[in-house]
């Protein structure tokens, strides 16, 4: 079976227990999760929702973020998945899960993922605040 089970950009909403089932194996030991939810405020403003705009390269590079982790760790599968569009407060905006023989490779190879997507997939997040201004920011 294919290490990386999932990496994709969706307008739906997203599903922990989704990614949990993707990298469940018989012989992991360890399967660590990591959910990105949007909040009410940031830097002392008062959020009222989100919106993910994504280049179209940016699930290629999700699956090459993901590539790189599977050949860097111990890992038996890997999975993630970022919304674009629209998002309220509460939402998930992100989930990563890593699943390992042993519970610190989990941990270690899905810091990682989420770590390298923010910082290396072309995805911006525009918020609105309660006071009617924006503001853009630069990766997930």
């Amino acid at each position: 079976m294919e290490v990386i089970r999932l990496a994709e950009l969706r307008e739906e909403p997203l599903s922990v227990d989704e990614l949990r089932a993707a990298v469940s194996d018989p012989g992991a030991g360890g399967i660590a999760l990591f959910a990105g939810a949007v909040r009410d405020s940031d830097h002392g403003r008062d959020v009222a929702r989100l919106s993910y705009s994504a280049h179209p390269s940016a699930a290629a590079e999700l699956r090459r973020v993901a590539e790189k982790i599977a050949a860097d760790y111990d890992v038996i599968a890997l999975a993630a998945v970022h919304r674009v569009g629209d998002l309220e407060i509460g939402d998930l905006a992100v989930v990563v899960a890593a699943s390992c023989a042993h519970r610190a490779e989990a941990f270690e190879a899905c810091q990682a993922l989420i770590d390298r997507l923010k910082h290396e997939v072309p995805i911006w997040k525009q918020q609105w605040f309660r006071d009617g201004s924006s503001e853009w920011v630069g990766g997930a």
